[in-house]
């Protein structure tokens, strides 16, 4: 099984910037694609970016060329740079894995989810 802890999340202004982290733990050897999901209050929960392991980016409209999703392989982390943040950037942000193989080796297609940090935007 895959615990994923999330970090960084609080209170920013707008136009200020955060950085969520987020860390895979258990006996993983690789990890298909980590990324960052968020929900905001009366509206679904969307994708914000995802990144492969091979170094693949892929963000929502919303978020290009603001937000930046970045991994670290060996620690099995991901991190999302969000700089000019807007009020409707608000969410509980959630960290995802999904393809792992474990050390065994064994392949999980399962999706993994963290418990969720709350970004607000407000001035």
């Amino acid at each position: 099984q895959v615990q994923l802890v999330e970090s960084g999340g609080g209170l920013a202004q707008p136009g200020g910037a955060l950085r969520l982290s987020c860390a895979a733990s258990g006996r993983i050897d690789k990890i298909n694609h980590m990324g960052w999901y968020r929900q905001a209050p009366g509206k679904q929960r969307e994708l914000v970016a995802v990144m492969d392991r091979f170094g693949t980016r892929t963000y929502d409209d919303s978020v290009k060329g603001r937000f930046t999703i970045s991994r670290d392989n060996a620690k099995n982390s991901v991190s999302l740079q969000m700089n000019g943040l807007k009020p409707e950037d608000t969410a509980v942000y959630t960290c995802s894995a999904k393809g792992i193989w474990y050390t065994d080796p064994v392949f999980d297609d399962h999706d993994y989810w963290g418990q969720g940090t709350q970004v607000t935007v407000s001035s």
